[in-house]
């Protein structure tokens, strides 16, 4: 029998590293490359926001070839404003783009910050959140009033200049009582009570100022209402707030009722549901913009968790089917019960599989479309529901929700048509001439050499070399709707990287990074297993 035992092991051991092998192969297949590191991109995600400083660096600061830069702003206005972000390859500091940066930084560590930690990256995630949140306090100088630019685009636009050589205007626009902004004050406040959940353990003293600032700005955007592109002109051919302001007014209540608690904002997110389009618009995009697809999604979420009450319910479930129209949009499973066009209810994709929403930096969709899956699927998981109801009476399973987010991040580091990695820095083919005026230039601690405005684009603009500093963890805007990318400084539209584009993807990468580590412990485990152990001996 001992020769039978062996003969049948052999041949057990054999089918089961058979397959193993064609497990491993159909991975393969399945997404066309490698496994990616997604503990690398989440670091390198984090660094990218070291890069969009402005202010005084502190002394930890990871991005050696930048330095102070913005130290007079607000000066002229007689208030201090030195700090924040820089949305993108300029210098002009815009507030409801910053202030959806922070939200979906502080969102990202509500949702993941244990998987963030676990990969080490906790304090730089922290980090990048309060050096917005501390902005925004600044800026908010009275209950009243919020300083919501500085800097003017059409002047910087003319100069290309690293931003510690800036000779173009500093200007500060400001929203308050006569000059409403109830869009930027109302972005501003969500991300002050976002960015309060995740201090509340480690600084709760920082979390209860960040909160009361939210409340006030929330207040004040409520009760002084209107668009802060009729306010601040300046900032109309930019950041203009097409979708108004009442997708940012919805936002902000259902953030203060995730860090407070308090019934009284459910409530209003309740009350003002029909008439502020919460569950009226039915819509394919979320943006630093465009808020409603986030709102409906949050608001679901309140009733995965059963988080309401028994009048709230009717409503609620609303906001459900507008945010599982979203869902089934990017899956493209919306279906018309007559005879229209159907492509206005589902998302485009590109022959590669990217989401595709328009030409103008449309990575940025695409990392948001992919948190809003990620957490939606998450909270379906949660509540032990498996499916999606899509307009037209089709459904999706969540886990395919799940895995369109995880195809969405897997496409960002490289597996397309093309083999490009639009985190810029991660794998071995990368955007090298990204639109952006300080990595271009020779850094400022190798050359203090003063370059002017025109100096810029004569001496380094219009190289065919690449930038002489990387921009490590920024996503540029990315390829267009048939997976076609340039990588061109003179193509802004695909080259030029924003912080809302990176920002979501911190919580993504250290999602993904959770799960491939699961991944290998199981297999750990599973290479200790008797019948492996038996294979060994044999």
């Amino acid at each position: 029998m001992r020769s039978g035992g062996t003969t049948w092991l052999r041949a057990a051991v054999l089918l089961l590293l058979l397959v193993s092998s064609s497990a491993v192969a159909a991975e393969g297949t399945k997404t066309g490359s490698k496994a990616h590191n997604y503990e690398e991109a989440l670091r390198k995600s984090l660094l990218y926001f070291e890069a969009q400083r402005s202010g005084r660096l502190p002394h930890g600061q990871r991005v050696p070839w930048r330095d102070h830069s913005g130290l007079t702003d607000g000066l002229e206005q007689g208030v201090d404003l030195v700090g924040g972000y820089y949305d993108a390859g300029d210098h002009v500091k815009f507030g409801l783009p910053m202030a959806f940066t922070v939200t979906m930084l502080s969102w990202s560590l509500v949702e993941y910050g244990d998987y963030v930690a676990a990969a080490g990256e906790l304090a730089h995630a922290l980090e990048a959140i309060k050096w917005g949140a501390d902005y925004f306090v600044k800026a908010h100088t009275k209950p009243d009033e919020l300083w919501a630019e500085v800097g003017d685009g059409d002047t910087d636009h003319y100069c290309w200049q690293r931003p510690e050589d800036m000779t173009t205007s500093r200007q500060a626009y400001k929203v308050d009582r006569e000059n409403p902004g109830s869009d930027v004050a109302g972005e501003t406040a969500a991300a002050l009570a976002a960015a309060s959940m995740v201090f509340r353990d480690s600084n709760p003293h920082y979390a209860h100022l960040l909160l009361h600032h939210a409340q006030q700005l929330f207040e004040f955007a409520d009760k002084y209402r209107g668009k802060y592109d009729s306010s601040i002109a300046e900032v109309k051919s930019y950041y203009a707030s097409v979708s108004g302001y009442k997708d940012e007014l919805l936002w902000a209540a259902l953030w203060l009722h995730r860090a407070t608690g308090r019934a009284d904002y459910l409530d209003y997110v309740v009350d003002n549901a029909h008439d502020f389009g919460g569950t009226g618009w039915a819509i394919t995009e979320f943006s630093w913009d465009v808020k409603y697809a986030g709102v409906q999604i949050l608001a679901a979420r309140l009733l995965l968790r059963g988080e309401h009450t028994a009048a709230q319910k009717e409503t609620l479930e609303r906001y459900q089917a507008k945010a599982e129209h979203y869902v089934c949009a990017c899956l493209g499973r919306n279906r018309n019960t007559d005879d229209d066009d159907e492509s206005s209810n589902n998302v485009e994709r590109s022959p590669g599989g990217m989401l595709y929403i328009r030409q103008w930096n449309n990575m940025q969709y695409v990392t948001n479309a992919a948190f809003l899956l990620s957490a939606y699927s998450d909270y379906l998981s949660d509540a032990g529901v498996a499916t999606v109801t899509c307009a037209g009476g089709l459904t999706a399973g969540a886990d395919e929700v799940a895995a369109l987010a995880r195809q969405q991040v897997d496409y960002v580091l490289g597996d397309n048509p093309r083999g490009v990695s639009y985190l810029v820095g991660y794998g071995a083919k990368y955007p090298a001439r990204v639109h952006h005026r300080a990595a271009s230039i020779v850094p400022y601690k190798h050359s203090k050499q003063f370059i002017g405005c025109t100096q810029g684009f004569d001496h380094w603009f219009g190289r065919r070399s690449s930038n002489p500093n990387v921009l490590v963890g920024a996503i540029v805007g990315g390829p267009d709707r048939k997976d076609r990318f340039r990588d061109d400084r003179e193509n802004y539209m695909q080259t030029e990287a924003c912080t809302y584009n990176t920002a979501p993807m911190v919580g993504m990468f250290a999602k993904y990074n959770k799960m491939a580590r699961d991944g290998r412990e199981q297999r750990l485990a599973t290479a200790r297993s008797p019948v492996t152990s038996a294979a060994a001996e044999v």
